[in-house]
């Protein structure tokens, strides 16, 4: 309900008007609303915080890929988020080139396809260094032989597969590779009038440089879009990270194999009896054969052990583990 006037306002601004101190033209001026435009073909979905963890999200999986790819292509990658923006799919698809690479991702458990598009130069480029080369894209754009297609498969498959971790923060996902176009008709499996995200990563490889664009439409996400905001986000990964951080550690931590030798005793010998030294000789220790030996790990003692047998083989037995305080 609008604001009721007394007697002694209304009595005021009537005394305002005739004598010229109100203009009616500029009150009623000041009391339009401002008017936006919403365009029904383009339904914002995607507000700046969806589009801002999506970033977010991305620059995690950027560091990925500049870490892991390396491995294959033995070369040194830079990755980093360029943009974000949200469109129609219709729009996203016009502005491809011909040959393009398009990753048709199945993005399970969420319902529908991602899509994941690499520049022609950098295909090119990770072709040339898989097959030997110096990693240098061509200079006028073909289309793709049978060969660089398994090649690019192979590659395109790793990046999808970087995808799990940055995203564990949303939700455990588990793509899937459908195929790969290299003509954008073909790969036509979003309504042209659906609105999607797409996050443009800038890739360098050596010399090479491009985009890689990860189109997400909204039809994907929409079940998870509660979750696409920087504080639940942040809360989700402030409490996993840790755990998964520590037993990371700790797993890493169990396979590391250590050196443990027990010493049997200590002899001085000169270097001539050393040369003449023969199978059934005897040399003294300076230890007694029921006396506790001292076990090391590394070059830091831990243990005290006595020695004997088992199946055939030299043990010994622990007695007692040796502090750090001790």
């Amino acid at each position: 309900m609008g604001e009721v006037l007394s007697q002694n306002e209304i009595d005021n601004l009537l005394a305002a008007l005739s004598s010229g101190e109100l203009d009616v033209e500029q009150m009623q001026e000041s009391g339009d609303r401002q008017v936006k435009d919403y365009d029904f073909k383009r339904p914002a979905k995607f507000s700046k915080e969806h589009l801002r963890t999506l970033e977010i999200i991305y620059e995690h999986y950027g560091r990925l890929i500049s870490t892991n790819l390396p491995v294959y292509l033995r070369k040194n990658i830079q990755v980093s988020v360029a943009s974000s923006e949200t469109v129609t799919f219709s729009e996203f698809t016009n502005a491809l080139s011909n040959p393009v690479i398009l990753g048709i991702v199945d993005f399970r458990p969420l319902t529908g396809n991602i899509i994941i598009e690499l520049s022609p130069n950098l295909g090119f480029a990770m072709i040339d260094r898989m097959l030997g080369g110096q990693g240098v894209p061509l200079e006028k754009n073909r289309d793709f032989s049978e060969i660089e297609m398994t090649i690019l498969q192979k590659l395109m498959v790793i990046c999808m597969q970087l995808m799990r971790e940055p995203w564990r923060n949303v939700l455990d996902i588990n793509p899937m590779m459908e195929r790969i176009e290299t003509n954008a008709q073909f790969a036509q499996v979003i309504a042209p009038s659906d609105m999607i995200a797409i996050v443009s990563m800038n890739v360098k490889i050596g010399d090479a440089e491009g985009f890689m664009n990860i189109c997400l439409p909204y039809f994907t996400l929409e079940d998870v879009m509660d979750k696409l905001n920087t504080k639940y986000w942040f809360s989700t990964m402030q409490k996993d990270d840790k755990m998964d951080y520590e037993e990371h550690i700790e797993s890493l931590i169990k396979r590391v194999d250590v050196p443990i030798k027990a010493i049997l005793g200590k002899s001085q010998v000169s270097v001539s009896d050393f040369l003449n030294l023969q199978p059934g000789d005897i040399i003294r220790l300076d230890a007694r054969v029921d006396s506790e030996l001292d076990v090391f790990v590394g070059n830091i003692k831990k243990f005290t052990a006595l020695p004997g047998s088992s199946k055939d083989n030299y043990a010994v037995r622990v007695t007692s583990v040796v502090r750090e305080e001790e």
